[in-house]
């Protein structure tokens, strides 16, 4: 996936990788998450990924041109905040998140309770959902607006 030559190659084949995390949910007995794995990373953040490689047209000679010096660059920025958030995340379990703690053990015997879950997540943590889809709108009008501007100026 990683040394595709095609995005969309690489897009499916992430696509593959979410509908094989939707099955390891299955299989471990939380249905609930598996299919919210599916309608919302597969169905929606990859139809919205899908959607923006395509009006990039990053196959186009000239964009790699334009954006092809900061791809290095890039790559080593992403590579830092990758190990950066490993080691924020082994230094970390899970039962220490706020949000986690807050729910308290779940009973012997019995699968995790989504309620009580998506109930603190909507009422303590909302605002973080809107500022994220805000976020998403702002690249989404980004792209465009890279893409209006360099075929503008490519004639």
């Amino acid at each position: 996936m990683l040394f595709a030559r095609h995005p969309m190659r690489v897009a499916l084949a992430l696509i593959g990788s979410m509908l094989s995390l939707a099955g390891i949910y299955a299989v471990l007995g939380v249905h609930v998450v598996a299919v919210f794995q599916v309608l919302i990373y597969v169905g929606a953040v990859m139809v919205f990924m899908v959607y923006v490689i395509m009006l990039l047209d990053v196959r186009d000679p000239s964009f790699l041109r334009r954006y092809g010096p900061s791809l290095l660059p890039a790559a080593l920025l992403a590579g830092a905040v990758a190990v950066a958030l490993g080691a924020a995340v082994s230094r970390s379990t899970l039962a220490e998140a706020p949000l986690v703690a807050s729910l308290g053990d779940p009973e012997p015997g019995t699968a995790f309770a989504v309620q009580p879950f998506a109930a603190e997540l909507l009422e303590r943590y909302w605002l973080h959902f809107e500022l994220t889809s805000v976020l998403l709108l702002a690249a989404v009008v980004a792209a465009i607006a890279v893409v209006r501007s360099g075929r503008r100026h490519d004639g």
